[in-house]
């Protein structure tokens, strides 16, 4: 399980994040949605440890992050997908994380199969493009075999194969019992994969619910979320008209 209780972080007079309490169970695919500037990505890298929280504390299965004796192995992550150097291979690149964290070298091929790269394990991972690259830092997130899997919008870049695909993967992933987040601005997407849902606006919890249960706020999950975010977005219909003058 992951464990958030009053989160805060600021940068400045900003506060991005603020005193954000939630839980991820095992056992579903739990979306996280919010409007552009909800503070979505300052919160996972909050939970891995990347940036230190301001106030409040996350635990993972009661930990922090810090505190994992191995973290690949009990928590893959995918933040940014291409954090790779890009004159390796994506064989070489997954083998070199395995070494790292003292992972078996026959893992690595287990995931090039499972998010079907083998055909492009030897390729350098700089010539991929952004579907490709999405795949193998999902691939470098199944590595350790973790329970607890934190996605920052994984279907970036892929297409329609590859978001059924993906959407397929993290179904079986919770299945098994792991614990998997997703964030996501796809919301029809989100409607099709996960069961539960954590919605944020301006750093502050929104709702913590079943898709089911906000979808019924609305004639769609689209239209629920977007009446539950109103006044939490960066910008409002008035200044996104157009300014121009008349020809």
């Amino acid at each position: 399980m992951i464990e958030a209780r009053g989160l805060v972080k600021r940068y400045g007079p900003t506060t991005a994040v603020d005193h954000l309490s939630f839980d991820v169970r095992p056992g579903t695919v739990t979306g996280f949605l919010g409007p552009n500037g909800a503070g979505k990505s300052t919160t996972m890298r909050m939970m891995l440890g990347l940036d230190r929280p301001d106030g409040g504390t996350v635990r993972i299965s009661g930990r922090d992050y810090r505190d994992l004796r191995s973290p690949l192995r009990e928590v893959g992550a995918l933040l940014e997908a291409r954090a790779f150097h890009p004159g390796r291979t994506a064989r070489a690149h997954l083998t070199a994380l395995a070494a790292s964290n003292r992972i078996p070298r026959r893992r690595v091929s287990d995931v090039l199969e499972i998010t079907g790269m083998e055909s492009a394990a030897g390729r350098r991972a700089g010539k991929f493009s952004l579907g490709m690259s999405q795949r193998l830092g999902i691939a470098a997130a199944l590595l350790g075999d973790p329970a607890v899997l934190l996605l920052d919008e994984p279907v970036n870049g892929l297409d329609p194969e590859g978001i059924r695909w993906i959407r397929n993967l993290l179904k079986n992933l919770a299945a098994q019992g792991r614990t998997v987040l997703v964030s996501s601005h796809l919301i029809s997407e989100v409607a099709q994969t996960a069961d539960h849902l954590i919605v944020i606006g301006q750093g502050r919890l929104l709702a913590q619910t079943t898709v089911a249960e906000l979808s019924a706020r609305g004639h769609s999950l689209e239209e629920a979320f977007f009446a539950l975010t109103e006044g939490s977005t960066e910008y409002s219909a008035s200044n996104l008209s157009y300014q121009g003058s008349p020809s």
